[in-house]
């Protein structure tokens, strides 16, 4: 599986409307063959960053990044963010959410 995280900063004006702004790419990226999850959350620090956390297929990740709803975002992102977002990608072992071995609710 690909993990991704990324970090947007987000321009203060625009921070509160984050979830509107992205709602259309976060659908169409849902929709995506071989996506398992596309999860946005706000940062807890800081209210301008929002972080989205994304698993793909492996070979999915290409396909995601090739897509028009993606170089769409490539345009109009950047307008909403105070600097370049920051990323971390991995292939990882398996196959998405494993439950918590440190906590259980029974």
């Amino acid at each position: 599986m690909i993990f991704i995280v990324v970090k947007f900063p987000v321009k203060p004006e625009y921070a509160d409307r984050w979830g509107e702004i992205t709602a259309e790419f976060t659908e169409a990226t849902l929709a995506e063959p071989g996506n398992k999850f596309f999860e946005w959350s706000r940062s807890y620090k800081n209210p301008n960053e929002w972080v989205v956390v994304e698993g793909f297929e492996d070979d999915a990740a290409g396909d995601h990044v090739n897509s028009p709803h993606f170089k769409k975002m490539q345009e109009e992102f950047p307008q909403y963010l105070s600097a370049t977002p920051k990323i971390i990608s991995r292939q990882i072992d398996g196959d998405g959410w494993d439950e918590m071995g440190e906590l259980a609710v029974n």
